[in-house]
């Protein structure tokens, strides 16, 4: 017996969509950086983005993790094994993730908008500090 959609008595007529995964495992998967005290500084940066910036910035990072290596325009070494995912974000804005390769992941050590056409060596000394004390 069919109802009024044409359907028989009973069927629901079901709607689905395929996404298709290439290569679904990621080559340097992120982890953030943990202080001491438990806090993780570019979770925390990042939280306090808008969410479209973050949005933006997680598609480039996640693009890292499943490309790696990738080189420019995203990603750009900064020496000494530091490594910067670049984003550009609405409103002529410019974010960076330093981050390094670490036991197989990528650690995000730093992240900050950039405000002059160099790295601010105060944020790249921060990093290379932090990379200095992963276990």
């Amino acid at each position: 017996m069919q109802n009024e959609s044409g359907e028989g008595k009973g069927c629901r007529r079901v709607l689905f969509t395929v996404h298709l995964i290439v290569n679904d495992k990621k080559r340097l998967p992120a982890k953030f950086f943990q202080q001491e005290s438990g806090n993780e500084p570019v979770r925390e940066w990042l939280l306090d983005l808008d969410a479209e910036n973050r949005r933006l910035i997680g598609n480039d990072v996640m693009t890292a993790e499943f490309g790696w290596p990738v080189g420019m325009p995203l990603c750009r070494p900064m020496g000494g094994g530091l490594f910067e995912v670049r984003t550009d974000l609405p409103d002529k804005k410019i974010a960076r993730v330093l981050f390094c390769s670490h036991k197989g992941d990528m650690v995000l050590l730093h992240g900050f908008i950039k405000k002059t056409q160099k790295t601010p060596k105060a944020d790249l000394d921060l990093a290379k500090k932090r990379m200095r004390g992963l276990k």
